[in-house]
């Protein structure tokens, strides 16, 4: 068994495991690492944790050392460059005329390279551009082209619901979103109603897909032919939560209600999305 800790780069990013070396690290604490980036400062988010070596498929790097003072006054300063970095770039975009919106700016901690993230619609040749930011800077230069998640991601903001994004907030990682999971837990497929700020489906449908799952193996689906106390029907609609479903019987016409557990299922149904759906809706599942 070996002894690690998890490490977080970003405030909600993800979490990488190296070896504390006997140090006694706390949650909370800030520790010097050597990255495939390189040289980097993460803050410690899992301790006191231990695992099965064999698990891992390349070995755990230990830790350097436990940030010092020296070290935190380097990552104020590598801050300002970025706020300069930032105001630089976009000058630099503007003179060029590219099509294309910077979203921030990352300094890794030993300087050694420059983090660019933009956002475009197509692809943008900014070769120039990486050569002027290098003549400045006189470091390596990246320039990463991001999806509208993580843009999302990096600029923060308000939700629907009132509350600030899930994904910077607490989504480490994005979770793959489909226009099924609206479709089984009944919501209107109306983009504006489906889709955050971001424009793409909300990432809260994930978070009760298990559950809908659950029920909708319990529950007789829409179309379902069933038996009931008032003979057969046909069921026009279903409310998952309630275990109530809405009957069009056969015999009369009638739309009667019933709990789900007092009707027999003699054909289930199965929900579809058609192909005139994922085509409408289909940009909304992009990343």
């Amino acid at each position: 068994m070996l002894k690690i800790i998890g490490v977080r780069f970003k405030s909600v990013g993800k979490v990488y495991y190296f070896d504390p070396q006997g140090n006694n690290v706390k949650q909370g604490d800030k520790v010097i690492v050597e990255t495939s980036r390189g040289v980097e400062c993460g803050e410690v988010v899992i301790v006191d944790r231990e695992i099965d070596q064999t698990k891992f498929t390349s070995p755990i790097k230990p830790i350097i050392r436990i940030a010092n003072d020296e070290d935190f006054k380097r990552i104020e300063r590598n801050k300002a460059k970025e706020a300069e970095a930032f105001r630089i770039c976009e000058a630099k975009i503007a003179a060029h005329k590219l099509k294309m919106n910077l979203i921030g700016v990352e300094c890794t901690f030993d300087n050694n390279k420059l983090l660019f993230y933009f956002t475009a619609e197509n692809r943008v040749d900014f070769r120039e551009l990486v050569k002027d930011l290098a003549a400045v800077f006189r470091t390596r230069i990246e320039l990463r082209q991001i999806g509208v998640r993580d843009e999302a991601k990096m600029l923060g903001g308000l939700g629907v619901c009132g509350q600030p994004f899930c994904c910077s907030r607490f989504l480490g990682e994005f979770q793959p979103v489909s226009i099924k999971m609206a479709k089984e837990q009944g919501l209107s497929l109306n983009p504006t109603k489906i889709s955050g700020t971001c424009g793409r489906l909300m990432c809260c449908l994930k978070y009760e897909q298990d559950a809908y799952e659950d029920l909708l193996k319990t529950t007789p689906k829409q179309g379902a032919i069933v038996k009931t106390s008032m003979g057969r029907g046909v069921v026009e609609e279903t409310n998952l939560i309630t275990g109530k479903l809405r009957v069009k019987l056969d015999n009369n016409d009638n739309v009667t209600t019933f709990d789900k557990k007092d009707v027999e299922v003699i054909k289930d149904s199965v929900i579809r999305v058609d192909r005139s759906e994922i085509k409408a809706l289909k940009s909304l599942e992009d990343k």
